[in-house]
This record gives structure tokens, C-alpha cells and sequence, in this order.
């Protein structure tokens, strides 16, 4: 069983093997959770992620993390787009495909701990509750070899809140 950690907090500063990014499927990183992952570890990391474009909702790749000095751990990103185009609203089941896609990355490249965002909470329009629900869905049916923990981690209090809500649900 993966241990699963929920805090508020800065995601490109919680130590983990690689950070999940709510990517599109064109590997832009303009807004939201991306854009403030390109602002931190150079443009670099944005145009790897389009060399691998298109990336289809329910699928990921992993970029290195690039040359940003603010990352304490994570030596990956993995880019899980939860929609086609930039800053588009999308459904919650969008959110399900993208966690998944992320958790079996990460447990294909080894990785011993991930760290996620609210997914789709932010540009695309999903409520925290319904993002929650959908994630911790995904994260307790995964079946890890090499994943050990997931950090759900967001600087929203709101999105915390309801991952803390939806893990007693469970």
C-alpha cells in the first residue's frame, strides 16, 4: 500500500523523485501549476515537453528537471496533461486519466515518491472536491511496485481541504 502524505504547501519544494505536472497535451507552460514550474527551472524544461507533444490526455511523459536552484529533491517532472489545449475548462474524468498516468510513470521509471498538485484545479475549472475524489480514487486503486508515497501537496487551502476530506471517505 502507498502511503499517502497531504500538506499545504510550495510543490517545487517538497522533497520527492519527481513532481506531477497538470500539463496539455501540447507541452506548453504558460499558466497555472506549469507555468510557475517554468519560471522556476528555466524554459528548458518547456521545450522538452513540447519535443514530446502531442501528449494525449491519459498519458505522461517525464522531463528532467533542468538547471532551477529552488527544488530541494525531485530530479523529474512528469508532464500528465488533463487537457488538449492551454487553459481550456475540462471534466473531472480528465483528472482521473491524467493520475493515472502519472502514478504508472512514475512506478515504471522506479520512483519511490511522487508529489502532485490539486490536478485540475486551477485553469481547468475542476472544484477541489471533485479533483480530490477523483485522485485519491485513482491513487488507493493503483497497484505500485517501486512507488512508496504520494504527496498531495497545494498552496490552496481549499484543494487541501478536500483531499483531507475525500482520504477520510475513503
Amino acid at each position: 500500500m502507498v502511503e499517502i502524505e497531504i500538506q499545504q504547501g510550495d510543490l517545487l519544494k517538497v522533497a520527492a523523485d519527481a513532481i506531477v505536472n497538470p500539463a496539455n497535451s501540447g507541452g506548453t507552460m504558460g499558466g497555472g501549476v506549469a507555468g510557475v514550474i517554468r519560471a522556476v527551472v528555466g524554459a528548458c524544461v518547456e521545450a522538452e515537453a513540447m519535443k514530446q507533444a502531442p501528449i494525449p490526455v491519459g498519458a505522461a511523459i517525464v522531463t528532467p528537471v533542468g538547471k532551477g536552484k529552488t527544488l530541494l529533491a525531485p530530479t523529474a517532472i512528469i508532464h500528465a496533461p488533463t487537457m488538449r489545449r492551454p487553459a481550456e475548462a475540462i471534466p473531472v474524468e480528465n483528472v482521473n486519466l491524467a493520475t493515472a498516468a502519472a502514478l504508472a510513470l512514475a512506478d515504471r521509471m522506479g520512483y519511490a515518491v511522487l508529489a502532485f498538485p490539486g490536478m485540475g484545479t486551477g485553469v481547468g475549472r475542476v472544484t477541489p472536491e471533485a479533483a480530490a475524489h477523483a485522485m485519491l480514487a485513482e491513487i488507493t486503486r493503483f497497484q505500485a511496485r517501486a512507488l512508496r508515497k504520494i504527496v498531495l501537496i497545494d498552496i490552496n487551502p481549499h484543494v487541501v481541504a478536500a483531499w483531507r476530506k475525500a482520504a477520510c471517505q475513503m
